[in-house]
């Protein structure tokens, strides 16, 4: 260990206090602090800190001078395509399925610590009757998709799935996917890899020390991606596989449809090499990013740039918000267009900064936790590349049918475990009603409504027949039904197994051959759930 030279370096760049408490360390730890140093790149890491302060100061205030909505022509929407476009749309995403040219790409690296656990997010089971993880529900679904694509085109295309995870995520994911026999996938096609790291630093530019032999890092966020997929040899592997088209998603959605065809054959048909799927805000002031334009660049913007002013225009045409793009990180992307950020336009991309509350080493040596931030995290976003497409459009889609977060625990104001549940029963329900099912209560009488939840306590019974309104009105609990994504992939295919049938909730749908708990058998409730196996 050279600890002359690795003191002169760190004193270059005003990073000398990392040794301030190398004579205390033994020899252990010593070389731990070493190798955790000459790992750094200390210039590269103290320049993205450097760049990333200066683009703040430029760019401080609101952004409303600078923003243009998505224009018509590239703002698709599925309530506003003609069904059989929307067929044609599919019909082109199976194609290239069918031919192996699509793979997904998972963003996986959060724990679920605001979920009150500490394995990563995607293990979480949210309570199905089935107990069914997200992993599970979207291994499934990607299973599903390739069948479909194989009945529709005669060929074989499998679906590579690729995992981007962090340092403290991808050992439980790599053990928990081989524990649970990759959910029916093959091995070959689930590719696990980790994403890159930064260090913390305080507001003055110090990178902190959590122990006196180790320093502070955090993930570099989800736009670390496009560094790691280099890196990582993924680009390689994507080139080398034939894959066409990329749909990245991140982990929490649990209504999200894997490589949707319709998706995918929208951006197909308008040869875009980027594509962002969004729902309509809710409401002008709805905190959540919206796509739009900033300086003739496409951008997600955060909703506390805008004022209530911009944020409340609305189209002459036809008065909807005219910034009512909300970002649900749902992306397409080329392969082509992914090479191109890779090689030439990842490191012009710029840092966000996240204030933190970070633990550290104060100047005695002990550690500290304090109680406001303190410091600095620097990391990058998915959908900071939008700026650098060349062709691209938006994909507008029900937030009821494709977007339910998972973000919170129980008795949280929104996107918890029960929130997550009741949509995705939501929609099974819907799936079976459009199929010609019929819900029964214990009387035998229709249920057609659909229960949508206000808040972890609330139901509220849609409907838009006032016969059907007063025929149900005895009728207060939520709908439990589940349908298995092996099942059917988005309500297609249904009508061979439930049409013209009364299934009384809760209810649980299964496919032939599934392997499921013994538990969902022995369930002891005073309303048990009836498992039906589908011939």
């Amino acid at each position: 260990m050279d600890i002359e030279q690795l003191q002169k370096e760190l004193t270059q760049y005003g990073q000398q206090h990392l040794l301030q408490f190398w004579s205390s360390l033994n020899p252990e730890e010593q070389e731990e602090l070493y190798r955790d140093i000459s790992e750094l790149n200390v210039s590269e890491v103290t320049r993205f800190f450097a760049d990333t302060k200066y683009s703040l100061k430029q760019q401080q205030g609101k952004l409303d001078d600078r923003l243009q909505p998505i224009p018509d022509e590239i703002h698709g929407s599925i309530v506003r395509t003609k069904p059989s476009i929307l067929q044609e749309y599919e019909n082109l995403g199976l194609e290239h399925i069918g031919s192996g040219k699509v793979a997904v790409l998972l963003l996986a690296g959060g724990q679920g610590t605001r979920l009150g656990v500490s394995f990563p997010k995607g293990m979480y089971d949210v309570g199905l009757p089935s107990g069914k993880t997200l992993y599970q529900l979207q291994a499934e679904r990607i299973r599903r998709l390739e069948v479909l694509a194989q009945d529709k085109t005669g060929r074989q295309g499998s679906i590579p799935w690729y995992i981007m995870t962090s340092e403290h995520t991808k050992e439980p994911t790599l053990d928990f996917f081989k524990r649970h026999d990759y959910f029916g996938l093959k091995d070959e096609n689930l590719i696990v890899f980790e994403q890159g790291m930064l260090p913390a630093f305080s507001f003055d530019g110090r990178i902190i020390l959590e122990k006196k032999h180790k320093i502070s890092k955090a993930p570099d966020g989800n736009g670390g991606l496009y560094r790691a997929l280099k890196q990582k040899g993924i680009l390689a592997d994507l080139e080398t596989r034939g894959i066409e088209s990329i749909h990245v998603y991140c982990v929490d959605n649990i209504l999200v449809k894997m490589a949707d065809p319709v998706f995918i054959g929208y951006c197909l048909t308008k040869g875009v090499e980027c594509g962002a799927k969004v729902v309509e805000k809710a409401f002008p002031t709805e905190a959540v990013g919206v796509v739009c334009k900033v300086d003739g660049s496409y951008q997600v913007v955060e909703y506390s740039e805008i004022t209530l002013e911009t944020a409340q225009k609305r189209k002459p045409d036809d008065g909807r918000l005219a910034f009512s793009a909300g970002s649900i990180c749902n992306h397409y992307f080329t392969t082509n267009f992914i090479r191109r950020v890779v090689n030439h336009d990842e490191a012009k991309l710029k840092h966000h900064i996240a204030e933190k509350k970070i633990t550290y080493v104060g100047e005695n040596g002990d550690i500290v936790t304090p109680e406001r931030p303190n410091g600095i995290k620097l990391e990058k976003f998915v959908f900071d590349v939008f700026q650098c497409a060349r062709k691209f459009a938006v994909w507008e889609v029900l937030r009821e049918d494709e977007f339910s977060p998972l973000k919170n625990a129980d008795g949280a104001e929104k996107d918890t475990p029960t929130t997550a549940r009741h949509a995705l029963y939501s929609l099974h329900q819907r799936f079976i009603l459009a199929a010609g099912g019929r819900f029964i209560d214990e009387a035998g009488t229709t249920i057609p409504l659909i229960p949508s939840i206000l808040n972890n306590n609330a139901i509220q019974l849609e409907t838009n027949n006032n016969e059907i309104q007063k025929s149900s009105s005895t009728y207060k609990a939520p709908v439990v039904v589940e349908l298995s994504p092996l099942l059917s992939y988005a309500g297609e295919g249904l009508e061979t197994y439930v049409q013209g049938i009364d299934f009384q909730p809760p209810v649980a749908l299964f496919s032939p051959n599934e392997k499921l708990p013994l538990e969902i058998f022995q369930s002891k409730t005073s309303h048990p759930v009836k498992v039906l196996i589908m011939k």
